[in-house]
């Protein structure tokens, strides 16, 4: 982890990769755009609600479509219905 943070660009240095409004390949920088138009595309302070929630709205939708199905299945796995009195010799 040392060794990588060796080639990480000095705190606060503008002129850095992650700084720039372009990309190597000449296309805009996504994150730019959200840090700039966050509040005013959104009117929310937050910018994290405002990626989740307005940005990326259909992914997110589809990771917690996910979540609830795991959860739903652990519930039903875990659940197990049994009928009450049974025992081996009624098999």
């Amino acid at each position: 982890m040392f060794f990588a943070a060796i080639d990480l660009p000095m705190r606060g240095d503008t002129d850095s990769v992650m700084h720039q409004e372009v990309n190597a390949n000449g296309n805009p920088v996504s994150g730019n755009y959200y840090i700039q138009s966050a509040y005013k595309d959104a009117k929310t302070p937050n910018i994290v609600t405002v990626v989740l929630g307005d940005y990326r709205s259909i992914d997110t939708l589809g990771e917690q479509i996910v979540v609830f199905t795991a959860g739903l299945i652990l519930v039903l796995v875990l659940s197990g219905s049994r009928k009450k009195g049974r025992t081996d010799e009624n098999r």
